[in-house]
């Protein structure tokens, strides 16, 4: 599996502290704990030197390193033993207007994010269960100045009570809106628009209209004939209603996800939503379990797993695949910090804690977790997060998703998929010679990579004309023949007699030119032959075809170009690289000044034209005089030579 994350304990309570975490916040360079006690503790996060190289192993050798492991990730500023008298249930900060908001003894309470000193204990907030804030950047009305609104919305049995601050400024008015319900969970959407999750399903609180609007199930306002239950999340959402469960109802849980989307989780059911509300068209997350909290680090998703099973998964919220398992033992906390420049910073040191440790989960960088994916054949994940990822976080984005998109069809070419492969090489705008060398000599001549041993060859030579099966070996002219059937009769049965007594294979060995990756053998690891040949030269075919299209876009007739190319600059002597680079194999020294760019094409375009007529005289013979009723390339050799036989 992936290892995009590493977990480091950083804070461990020890044997003699009888007292357990209820809560965790995380802002800048400060960890804020919220303990059973009614305590609050802030300590330091000191970043380690090289946090990539930390390991499951030693860390050093060294006696004072081993004495030193649990100073170093955080230091204990400062702990407020009196800053609640129960258990202190969630912490977050409005920083804009210098506040630390808490949940304790089922109010909600303002402190001082300076010296957490009590400011204001909310009386509207009896009996509050939940609370969630955001900040946006918002033009004034008024004066159309930019200003900083933020939000806290708290959740009190049925209704959502709403504060809002304008730069460090408290409104003096609040708003309330009633549910159905009594609320269990908030979770923003947007700056203004509220997830609220409840026992009879999820709905969206518009907080300025007070709209509210059921979020239902995808098509289910035309299943049942429109019946009544079609609310995502309501206690009869996995039919069966959790009756007999001990009265156990699972907590509505929602995380953001990228911009624009919402996952929505009950239980073991999923929806991914946008931020209207509206249903996407996603498949349901494969959960055996119900998570325990959900959480979103760009740009993957995260899902805590029950106490007991003690694991955070990591997927992919493209396709959904697991990517990693992490094993924390009796984690029941998630908290990933808000974003405070981008959505790629979102979740970098996210935290996952139990009652008795929190860890800080520290991320490889993206292109090595790319190399990961890539080295392990999963192309499908690794081409997922390249397309999601922002081009500034990676090493070369483009050509590196070109490049897994070409691994990726080599694969499937492997798997004898043709079909899927020739189409995405052609998606990838593929070197042709890359394309053809995985074809046999028949197809590609010198420059196929499969091997074929010689054993018995030369009787079935002999047979069908005593001369070599070298098809770019020079003969004398011969007048060109009428392309018919028999001539496709004759390269059918001629290669059907080789190939029979010879056991094609996959050959490992690296052409200068040539930096294809052979795939792993499969059970259908066998001589391209026969029908399958034949399947693969069609589709060829229309391969070749589509880059004749594209080497007409560069280059005349007469094999001049037709743009000069690009004049060298900044005093180097090569030329830079032209438009057409992608239609030729990149040299085996980057750094050689006397690459020839025109004559590399030249020679792309002889490939092509010459490897499209081996494909039509071996698959549609009665094409392959079109080819000559128009200018071409192919090599006058090899013509001859198939003409001949």
């Amino acid at each position: 599996m992936l290892s995009a994350f590493h977990a480091r304990p950083i804070v461990e309570l020890k044997q003699r502290d009888k007292s357990k975490i209820e809560s965790i916040l995380a802002y800048g360079d400060r960890l804020l704990v919220g303990l059973y006690s009614g305590s609050l503790r802030i300590y330091r996060v000191n970043e380690p030197s090289d946090e990539p190289a930390v390991s499951n192993g030693p860390n050093s050798t060294s006696a004072e390193d081993q004495a030193q492991p649990k100073v170093r990730p955080v230091d204990l500023l400062r702990e407020e033993e009196k800053f609640s008298r129960r258990p202190v249930q969630q912490l977050a900060i409005i920083k804009e207007a210098n506040i630390l908001v808490s949940l304790s003894d089922n109010y909600v309470s303002i402190h001082d994010l300076q010296n957490y000193t009590l400011q204001e204990k909310l009386e509207k907030t009896r009996g509050a269960t939940s609370f969630a804030v955001t900040s946006n950047i918002v033009k004034d009305t008024s004066t159309g100045i930019p200003i900083i609104v933020s939000r806290l919305a708290v959740a009190v049995k049925r209704k959502i009570i709403l504060w809002s601050w304008q730069d460090m400024e408290l409104a003096s008015a609040t708003a309330e809106m009633a549910l159905m319900a009594t609320v269990k969970s908030l979770t923003w959407a947007t700056g203004t628009k509220l997830v609220a999750g409840m026992d009879p399903g999820f709905v969206m609180v518009n907080t300025e209209t007070k709209e509210v609007s059921d979020i239902n199930k995808p098509g289910s306002a035309a299943d049942a004939g429109g019946q009544a239950g079609a609310r995502f999340g309501a206690v009869n959402s996995s039919g069966m209603g959790y009756m007999g469960m001990g009265g156990w109802i699972p907590k509505p849980l929602a995380t953001r996800l990228l911009e624009g989307q919402l996952l929505l989780a009950k239980d073991v059911n999923t929806l991914f939503i946008d931020t209207d509300g509206k249903a996407l068209e996603k498949r349901q997350i494969p959960w055996a379990l119900a998570p325990e909290a959900i959480g979103y680090s760009y740009p993957y998703m995260l899902a805590l797993q029950s106490q007991s099973k003690g694991a955070l998964e990591v997927r992919n919220p493209d396709t959904l695949s697991l990517l990693q398992s992490i094993s924390l033992p009796n984690a029941c906390f998630l908290h990933v910090p808000q974003p405070n420049i981008s959505l790629a910073h979102a979740g970098k040191g996210f935290l996952v804690a139990s009652d008795r440790c929190v860890w800080r989960m520290g991320a490889l960088d993206y292109d090595t977790q790319i190399d990961e994916l890539v080295t392990k054949s999963r192309y499908d994940e690794a081409i997922s997060l390249l397309v999601m990822l922002e081009d500034t976080l990676l090493r070369d984005k483009e050509g590196r998703l070109r490049e897994i998109k070409m691994l990726k069809a080599q694969s499937l070419f492997n798997q004898r998929r043709y079909r899927e492969a020739l189409d995405l090489f052609s998606e990838a705008s593929a070197p042709p010679e890359r394309v053809i060398s995985l074809y046999p000599k028949s197809v590609a001549g010198d420059l196929s990579t499969i091997e074929e041993m010689d054993s018995g060859s030369d009787v079935e030579q002999e047979e069908s004309n005593g001369d070599t099966t070298e098809l770019d070996g020079t003969s004398d002219k011969a007048p060109p023949a009428t392309l018919g059937k028999s001539v496709l009769g004759k390269l059918r049965g001629g290669h059907k007699r080789i190939d029979s007594d010879i056991a094609s294979i996959q050959s490992a060995r690296m052409d200068s030119d040539n930096t294809s990756i052979r795939g792993k053998p499969t059970e259908s690891d066998k001589a391209l032959e026969g029908k399958d040949l034949v399947v693969a030269v069609n589709e060829l075919c229309a391969f070749l075809a589509q880059t004749r299209v594209q080497l007409k876009k560069f280059i005349n007739t007469d094999g001049t170009l037709k743009e000069p190319l690009p004049p060298p600059s900044n005093g180097r002597k090569e030329h830079l690289k032209p438009a057409f680079q992608y239609l030729i194999m990149p040299p085996s020294n980057p750094e050689n000044v006397d690459w020839d760019w025109a004559e590399k094409l030249r020679e792309t375009a002889v490939l092509v034209d010459t490897t499209l007529f081996r494909a039509y005289m071996l698959a549609r013979p009665g094409l392959a005089g079109s080819l000559f009723r128009i200018d071409n390339f192919c090599d006058p050799r090899v013509v001859n030579d198939k003409l001949y036989e």
